[in-house]
């Protein structure tokens, strides 16, 4: 995921190389916590969280042939 994650967010933010991705994995949970340059967060999220519901929304879809049976978290952190 962590990969996947990386390919999408890289190409829209204007820090590629501030962009950090650290997993934890608990029980049947994968949280991934994504941490971009400050000036790159409203990027990432978009307008009304459009553009991090997107990323979301992919990185589920991608877990669900993936994981198995895991739950996928993904945080924006600032």
């Amino acid at each position: 995921m962590k990969k996947l994650i990386e390919t999408m967010v890289k190409p829209l933010v204007d820090h590629p190389e501030d962009v950090r991705i650290e997993t934890e994995e608990s029980g049947n949970r994968v949280v991934c916590n994504l941490t971009v340059h400050p000036q790159d967060i409203g990027k990432v999220i978009g307008k009304q969280g459009r553009t991090a519901k997107a990323i979301r929304s992919i990185v589920y879809s991608a877990a669900g042939s993936q994981q198995d049976g895991k739950t996928i978290v993904v945080n924006i952190v600032d």
